[in-house]
């Protein structure tokens, strides 16, 4: 097959959506596919030359809905090119722009809401969710309804996102995400991390790995931190992700008040041998979100072997908590306080027994190339009906 991934950018600071892309993108090439990419990035965008796979970028794109005029002509002239188009995302041109394309065309798409369906969204930030009520009937519900299949990427996500918008209808399936683990030397890894902060060499490693964002948790994690284990000096924080909104500042002194400062590394955001090596350094990975789709830090951490301590609005909580390979709570202060006490009261060989079941937990459920022939089968059944 010939396939187009529409996207609006392929900046890594983007997060779970191009992580998506990048990694089933890689598996279907693997499985010998072709692959490309259309953005809306500007073309000379310094990111680009990092992305593996051939990317049209259409941009540069302006205002917050990304809006570009290159994109819906590239995609008529083009469509006819491609067996078949997944669009990664809503509340972006890039969506609406693919059902003008598409709708009237043989090529069909499938659609990756990637949690942007969650009602968290709509309770967070209700002014929002009222803008995009004033144009949910005529452009995104009509993305949905269009598309061959509305893919989740967990049976939870699929639940949730029926409850966004009274007016919702589409033809809803289900493939679990996941990455295709590490591929390089560990201990070359390992050192790498340990080669940019030897500070931290013989502590007990709390890892955060992900946006600096509210939704994150990342406050509740700096106060949990200083109430469950300011006494064990042998433990530390690291904050591993971009910070796109400027909260780090006002994070920082939390953690000041607190006393903990001295205790936090803010790593900024990590890519290949780096990103490796801390999850290969972490003791415990740790994500107290109020909401997330899928966390692909978190299958990444369960690719190492790393127990992962999460809120139950990570929608594949279920999935953890079943294969015990970690443990779940409340998106609170003292939830995240329990998770922390918990895993500290842990015997080292329950801890060993945890970190086995995270390496399981990965293969089983999480492995990339599972969920690239899911996707598949959905793309050869589009074709067929097209």
């Amino acid at each position: 097959m010939k396939l187009l991934h529409i996207i609006s950018s392929v900046n890594p600071a983007g997060g779970g959506p191009i992580e998506c892309v990048r990694q089933l993108g890689a598996a279907q090439v693997s499985a010998g596919h072709q692959v490309e990419i259309a953005s809306l990035d500007t073309p000379t965008a310094s990111y680009l030359k990092h992305c593996l796979l051939p990317v049209h970028a259409l941009g540069p794109a302006s205002s917050g809905y990304a809006y570009s005029n290159k994109l819906l002509p590239w995609l008529r002239a083009n469509r006819s090119m491609y067996d078949a188009v997944i669009v990664n995302g809503i509340w972006q041109f890039h969506s609406f722009a693919s059902w003008c394309a598409l709708r009237d065309s043989s090529t069909p798409y499938v659609l990756f809401t990637h949690g942007m369906l969650d009602p968290w969204f709509k309770r967070r930030y209700p002014l929002k969710h009222l803008k995009k009520w004033m144009y949910w009937p005529w452009a995104e519900y009509r993305v949905l309804k269009n598309a061959y299949s509305v893919i989740f990427t967990c049976e939870e996500e699929r639940v949730l996102a029926r409850s966004s918008f009274w007016l919702y209808q589409c033809n809803e399936a289900v493939i679990s995400l996941g990455i295709a683990g590490p591929q390089g030397n560990p201990e070359l890894e390992l050192q790498a991390f340990r080669d940019l902060y030897p500070d931290l060499l013989g502590k007990k490693l709390l890892l955060f790995m992900g946006r600096i964002h509210p939704k994150k948790g990342c406050d509740l994690l700096i106060e949990a931190f200083a109430k469950t284990l300011a006494p064990y000096p042998d433990w530390h924080m690291v904050f591993a992700g971009p910070d796109q909104l400027g909260w780090k500042a006002e994070l920082e002194r939390r953690a000041q008040q607190f006393g903990v400062s001295h205790r936090i590394t803010w790593t900024g955001m990590l890519s290949g041998a780096l990103k490796w090596g801390a999850l290969r350094a972490a003791e415990v990975f740790v994500l107290p979100s109020h909401q997330e789709n899928f966390g692909i830090a978190v299958a990444e951490a369960l690719s190492v072997g790393l127990p992962a301590l999460i809120s139950n609005k990570v929608n594949i909580w279920r999935e953890l908590e079943s294969d015990r390979a970690g443990m779940v709570a409340d998106d609170t202060l003292g939830g995240t306080c329990e998770l922390l006490q918990n895993y500290l009261e842990m015997s080292r060989q329950k801890r060993g027994v945890m970190r086995e079941r995270a390496r399981g937990c990965f293969e089983q459920r999480f492995e990339i190339s599972k969920a690239a022939q899911s996707l598949q089968a959905v793309l050869a059944s589009a074709m067929r009906a097209n």
